[in-house]
């Protein structure tokens, strides 16, 4: 036997066995603290420089989104879902209408000191 061979054994007999998972969710449950920017976005605009300088109180800005068309949901700026903006109380609130199945798969982590 050589060192290495007595290395891995030594290893893999101190290492605790893993435990059963009973449920998938389980398996991700800790994720669940860890916290995300969840972001929507109405719409955008290219403008130059001169343009944004010229704003003013009052100025209307045209986004390149149809009104009837759902806004995006990002978390860590990767869409992940798409929805509509719905009132609540005194506030804005989105309401999910489909979520994009690869989105998640690609998401990025993004670290904040």
């Amino acid at each position: 036997m050589n060192d290495m061979t007595h290395d891995a054994e030594a290893l893999s007999a101190a290492e605790p066995a893993p435990a059963t998972i009973s449920q998938p969710q389980d398996h991700y449950a800790f994720l669940s603290d860890i916290k995300v920017r969840l972001s929507v976005e109405v719409g955008s605009v290219s403008m130059k420089v001169s343009e944004i300088m010229d704003l003013q109180e009052g100025s209307v800005v045209e986004l390149d989104r149809q009104v009837d068309q759902l806004i995006d949901i990002n978390v860590n700026g990767t869409l992940v879902a798409r929805g509509e903006v719905v009132p609540v109380k005194n506030k804005f609130g989105v309401r999910i209408a489909e979520i994009v199945s690869n989105g998640m798969a690609r998401a990025r982590v993004e670290r904040r000191n």
